[in-house]
């Protein structure tokens, strides 16, 4: 596959990079504030992860009725949402911590979800972020099963109604993931992406391998141990769990970039995007919300997204600070800044973005 290149002939988008930069670092630097998590990271730490793992050991443990299994259930999926979008998240791009190490550890709670770290780095960190919204090449925009998601696919009868549809399928996102991971790493193997990245393809799919061998042990094989319930109780309280979490996850990673105002560009015959990568970034990327509240702390600042996408490198509790300093440059050098006013209204321009994807009136 030809690698992509982004080039703006208009010199004013570079100098407004330069700026950008060079602001939001002065911010830091002037503050004396680090770019990576502090105590308030560590403390969200805590707190999602008991949501996860106290709820699994009290189903372990006591014998409760129906309901309070399911509501303990349900909040394992929300717990591990959280993980994922709060912890995980972060240290994958080395912003969680300054030490290494740390970010190693904490970035390998993927594993909480069933996943593997070796391909979301690739999905993520290589193709979402560096590709966004460009068709092909960012997989968060490729077709689900029956949901449109790019205004460059192939559409079918069916995408008129995904509006209504698409939200219940987006439950099976970590799923989905939990059974991909070997036929993707594989891929990645026979394409030589692996060994690209200085990784051994042998040593990672057999490590994928031990890790799923685990995951289920633990998640299916100990419940069926330890407990009462039935193989059949099991399964539907471990896939109530996966839907929680993947509902809550795919729900908040589309409203970044499959809304109104956000460009799904294409390259040219030369493989070129003719526009600065920041410029891309602004343009195919957006915010909703930006305030400090519980839900942006819950969703690790995923509702600032830009600054998500500007910044990966600088961990999610600075960015309500960094914020306005984003949008003030892009104003000053007129530069669009895509922001919902709410989750309510940025959800609602999903739904209106899924709609225009499904009549292909996008």
């Amino acid at each position: 596959m030809k690698k992509i290149l982004f080039r703006g002939d208009d010199p004013s988008e570079l100098e407004f990079s330069r700026v950008l930069k060079k602001r939001v670092h002065n911010y830091f630097k002037e503050n004396n504030i680090g770019l990576q998590g502090n105590i308030r990271m560590y403390v969200k730490t805590f707190i999602l992860m008991g949501l996860y793992i106290v709820p699994f050991v009290l189903l372990l443990t006591l014998s409760m009725n129906t309901w309070m299994n399911l509501g303990l259930i349900m909040l394992m999926g929300v717990g591990a949402a959280g993980v994922g979008m709060s912890i995980m998240h972060d240290a994958a791009h080395g912003a969680y911590s300054s030490k290494s190490v740390v970010n190693k550890i904490l970035s390998s709670s993927i594993f909480l979800l069933g996943s593997n770290k070796f391909n979301w780095h690739i999905q993520h960190n290589i193709n979402h972020h560096t590709f966004t919204n460009i068709y092909e090449r960012d997989p968060d925009i490729s077709t689900k099963a029956v949901i449109r998601l790019c205004v460059h696919a192939p559409i079918k009868k069916y995408h008129k109604f995904q509006q209504y549809y698409a939200f219940l399928l987006y439950g099976l996102m970590t799923l989905a993931r939990l059974f991909d991971d070997i036929p993707v790493l594989l891929k990645h193997n026979k394409e030589g992406m692996t060994k690209m990245l200085n990784h051994n393809p042998k040593k990672e799919f057999l490590k994928l391998i031990a890790i799923k061998i685990l995951y289920f042990s633990t998640f299916i094989a100990l419940p069926l141990w330890l407990t009462n319930f039935t193989i059949w109780e099991v399964l539907i309280g471990f896939t109530i769990m996966h839907l929680t979490a993947g509902i809550i996850m795919s729900t908040v990673f589309q409203m970044a970039h499959v809304v109104e105002g956000s460009s799904q560009s294409l390259p040219d015959k030369e493989n070129t995007i003719r526009e600065n990568w920041v410029i891309h970034q602004f343009r195919s990327t957006a915010d909703f919300g930006r305030k400090k509240s519980f839900l942006s702390w819950y969703i690790g600042g995923l509702d600032f997204q830009i600054e998500h996408h500007l910044f990966p490198y600088i961990c999610h509790v600075h960015y309500s600070a960094i914020a306005p300093l984003v949008k003030q440059t892009a104003e000053e050098y007129g530069f669009k800044y895509n922001s919902k006013l709410n989750f309510p209204s940025a959800l609602k321009s999903h739904f209106i973005s899924l709609k225009k994807l499904g009549s292909n009136t996008q």
